[in-house]
Order: structure tokens, then sequence, then C-alpha cells
């Protein structure tokens, strides 16, 4: 691998546009993860900047293999140019997500000019970026959750009752008033059920929490038969492990360790944080459910509240909830660090499909009412 010379051949000439294609991308992605460093602190920040520096390596290499080329260098993709508007304007979990989907749609593990080692960093990026995304992703997972079942679930419900009610030849009023009907009810409906699932899993979650009755009744055991051992035992420590912890209990052991880090400690510590974020709160995950499933079962009746009717409403109806599957389903793979296209269509395909299903059994019971 030279740097490329002043008169390049054609095939060459098409190198040095890949190579200037890759530093643009080089130096976006090194910017966007500095930005996301100058929003965080403590470790992940040191991270994030280590990141930074890596994608500064590649630069340099893209640089060498272009030689006097550098200088004019095009702008970034449009994925990586639309990452850096939103590290710049967000810096959340959306951004991480993506940079983990680019860094794990490199070119270099195909691409001879770049080395085995940048392809292996590339690798390594996409599993860092990942972890770092982890932390958001468990923050919105409860909350989140219930938003977008509840935006999906009021897309698709109010949709096929719309269609549903309208494929029996009913008046436009009659199914603009079943369709105002259809978003209370099922908006109330999830948040109660919400409500009620999150507070239950809860309640289930803080019966299962260890306490600190083996702090408290440690003094007073029978040192002959220590039933101590079989409290960690049951935690799910091995019998030897189990037979040093209660010792250190009962003080025939010292421990040099940290008591807050003990194993102990640790277990009723981690649990409940990660229980926190994953579960979500009731409230919250009430709120986002009742606010999404209205707002995506508004937008089926959407039609009929400014006055079309007939086809033409059950059309524009149909296309307004497809946009908007199409735009659940997309978040839904960003999110995930998946491809947003597979996860757009699937959303579409599962609502148009029961909408389908609901319009052929209005037709077959429908009824010639004017």
């Amino acid at each position: 691998m030279t740097p490329a010379t002043s008169t390049p051949s054609a095939a060459r000439r098409q190198d040095i546009r890949r190579w200037r294609r890759y530093l643009a991308d080089e130096r976006a992605e090194g910017a966007v993860y500095r930005t996301l460093a100058e929003k965080r602190s403590g470790e992940e920040r040191l991270i994030l900047l280590g990141l930074a520096e890596a994608e500064q390596r590649h630069e340099e290499h893209w640089q060498r293999m272009l030689g006097e080329h550098a200088e004019r260098t095009p702008r970034p993709s449009i994925r990586r140019t639309l990452l850096r508007f939103m590290a710049r304007h967000f810096g959340s979990v959306f951004v991480l997500a993506l940079a983990q989907r680019a860094e794990g749609n490199s070119p270099y593990v195909k691409d001879q000019d770049a080395t085995r080692q940048m392809a292996a960093d590339e690798m390594v990026h996409e599993e860092v970026v990942r972890a770092l995304a982890t932390a958001g992703r468990k923050r919105l997972s409860g909350n989140f959750r219930a938003a977008v079942f509840g935006a999906n679930d009021g897309l698709v419900s109010n949709l096929a009752l719309v269609m549903g009610i309208g494929a029996t030849g009913v008046s436009t009023s009659v199914v603009l008033f079943s369709g105002v009907a259809g978003l209370l009810a099922g908006a109330l409906s999830m948040a109660a059920g919400e409500y009620v699932s999150v507070r239950s899993q809860r309640e289930l979650m803080l019966a299962s929490r260890p306490t600190q009755a083996t702090l408290s009744a440690a003094p007073h055991l029978d040192l002959d038969h220590n039933e101590l051992v079989l409290v960690y035992k049951a935690r799910g420590m091995s019998a030897e492990d189990a037979e040093h912890r209660a010792g250190e209990r009962l003080g025939y052991f010292t421990c040099d360790c940290d008591p807050s880090l003990s194993f102990h400690a640790e277990e009723e510590a981690r649990p409940q944080q990660d229980e926190d974020d994953t579960i979500g709160s009731s409230v919250g995950a009430a709120s986002s459910s009742f606010l999404f499933f209205a707002s995506g079962a508004v937008i089926p009746i959407l039609p009929y509240l400014f006055g079309m009717t007939g086809l033409a409403a059950v059309s524009l109806s149909v296309a307004l909830v497809g946009l908007a599957l199409l735009c659940t389903g997309a978040v839904v793979g960003l999110l995930s660090g998946a491809a947003p296209g597979k996860r757009a269509l699937r959303q579409l395909a599962i609502g148009w499909g029961a909408a389908a299903v609901t319009y052929v059994l209005g037709l077959a019971f429908g009824t010639s009412v004017a």
C-alpha cells in the first residue's frame, strides 16, 4: 500500500475516491465521540475520548495513503452527517445506537487497503459502543416499552376498528364515534393495565429482595447450629463460600475488603438499581401508555374528523397509519442497533394485516344501513 501519485490512473482514481470517503467518515466519527465526551463525565468520558483517538489513528492511515490528495476530502456519508448533528444537539442513546450500527457496518474487513488492525478496531468499537448504550437502553426499556406498545396498539386496534365498522356500511358519523370511543376506552385500559403490571412486578421483586436480617440476627445465633450458612447457600453461594461468609458475619474471620463492597451489600444494592432501570416507573408506564395509545389511535380517525367520507377517508387513514407504523418500527430498530428498515416493514405488515382481517370480516357481516 503506497501513497497515491500526482497523476493517478483511472483505477487509482477510484481508490482515491474511496480513501477520501473513508477519511471523511473517520473524521466525522471522531468528532461524534468527542462531542459525546463533552456531555459525559468520569469513566464514560474517557472511553469516548479513547474511541476518538482510535478514529484519529485510522484517519492518519488514510491521509498517508492519499498523500497530496488528502487535501480535497469530500463530505462524510449522510449517516455520519446525521450522527454528528444528533450528537451536537441530543447526545442521547439514539446517537450511541446509530454509532453502534455504523461501527458494525465497517467496510474494512473486506478492504485490502485497510490494515487488519483497523478492521479489528472497528469490531471492538462496536462492542464498546454497545456497552455504553446498554445503560441508556435499560433506562428506556420500562417506559419505552409501554410507549411503543401503546402507540402501536393504538394505531392497529383503532384502524382495525374503523375499517371493520366502516366496511359494514354504517354512516360516517357512526365510524367516527366508534373511533373516538375506541381511542378513549383503549387508552384508559392500556394505562390501567400498565400501572397494575409494573406495580405488581415491582412488588414481586421487592418480596424477593434480600433484607438485613442476617446482620441483626447474627449476634444471637447458635454457633453450633449455624443456620446463617443456609441463607448464603439459598442465595446461590457454594458450601465453602457460604461457610466463609457466615464466619465473617459471626466474627470468626476478618475481611480485608471494603465492607460496603461485600457480597451481601452488592446483592442488596445492585439488583435494586437494575430492577428500577429495567422495569421503569408504574406512573410513568401508565402515562406513556395512555398518551401514546391516544396519539396512535387518533391517526386512523383524522380523515373522518376533517369531514372526509367513503373510500377516500379509508385510503388516507390506511396511508397515515402505515407511515406511523414505519416510524415506530424504525425507532425500535435504531434503539436495538438492528436494521431499521426490516423492523419498520415488520410493523407495517402486522398492522395492515390485522386491519385487513377486520375489514374482510366487516364486509362479510355488512349491512345496508345508510
